[in-house]
């Protein structure tokens, strides 16, 4: 199987991954982090430096899972999380970043149920692991324009066996027009996504920008009547009336430009 096949074959699987990892880390933090796949950076030398968390696949899917990210980017993880200053790194800042990948296992095994089935992930530490043979995805965490964490995501052979073999077969139309490959839409639907409200939008000089204090107003580039719109990831998605639920902010959705799928489409 080539690295070609490898990555469809695992894209599903890593994309809820990274949701699952996002989400984990936006809870710890409180502060929306985003994961996604960057082309290759790390060697096999970042490994000597690096914090190496396994997850060992049993049931449905068996197999042995990394996730590798340095030490150095785990300490100012944990510091963050922690609610500490950074220093250098520290077991304790090891076990805060597993705590993450716990998390987020758990919500990636609720994902994986509707497609593989009952999935058994365990979860720990290990040194000096031998991954120079396996399958590996770079990944980056960002939150916001403020933090570039990059990760390393390995696979062994047995577990991307499983993966294929495990997969929903599709037409060939039917695998051009699916966001996640060889599987299917239902491997993510029980993973949460960050959505916002957009009331209108505008363009101010630097020096605006650097005025701006309290009472200041700032003209935005709608009417009061226009519709609120939905955003995913940047993109509008829905469009409706803002309403007041239980003394929040809330919409009412009364159009939808295009079916929301089709966001997801590749």
């Amino acid at each position: 199987m080539d690295d070609q096949v490898k990555h469809q074959v695992t894209k599903a699987l890593i994309d809820a991954l990274n949701l699952s990892i996002a989400e984990s880390l936006t809870r710890k933090t409180g502060v929306a982090w985003q994961l996604k796949r960057v082309e290759p950076t790390a060697s096999a030398e970042d490994l000597e430096e690096s914090v190496q968390l396994r997850f060992a696949a049993e049931g449905s899917l068996h197999g042995e899972c990394f996730v590798v990210v340095s030490k150095l980017h785990v300490a100012e993880l944990a510091a963050n999380m922690l609610g500490q200053p950074a220093t250098a790194f520290a077991d304790e800042h090891a076990e805060a970043w597993a705590e993450v990948i716990r998390s987020a296992i758990a919500a990636l095994k609720a994902a994986l149920l509707s497609v593989y089935g009952e999935v058994a992930f365990k979860v720990d530490r290990v040194q000096a692991a031998t991954l120079s043979e396996m399958f590996a995805v770079s990944l980056c965490a960002s939150m916001g324009d403020e933090a570039d964490v990059p990760m390393r995501f390995y696979a062994d052979d047995a577990f991307i066996e499983a993966l294929a073999s495990a997969s929903v077969t599709m037409t060939p139309d039917e695998e051009q027009r699916s966001p996640i490959g060889s599987t299917n839409l239902k491997l993510v639907m029980d993973v949460e996504l960050n959505v916002s409200l957009r009331f209108g939008q505008c363009q101010l000089p630097l020096r605006e920008v650097l005025d701006l204090a309290s009472g200041s107003v700032i003209e935005l580039d709608r009417d009061v009547d226009d519709p609120v719109e939905l955003l995913l990831d940047g993109k509008v998605i829905a469009r409706g009336e803002a309403v007041i639920v239980d003394g929040n902010y809330g919409l009412r959705v009364t159009e939808i430009p295009q079916p929301i799928v089709s966001h997801f489409i590749r």
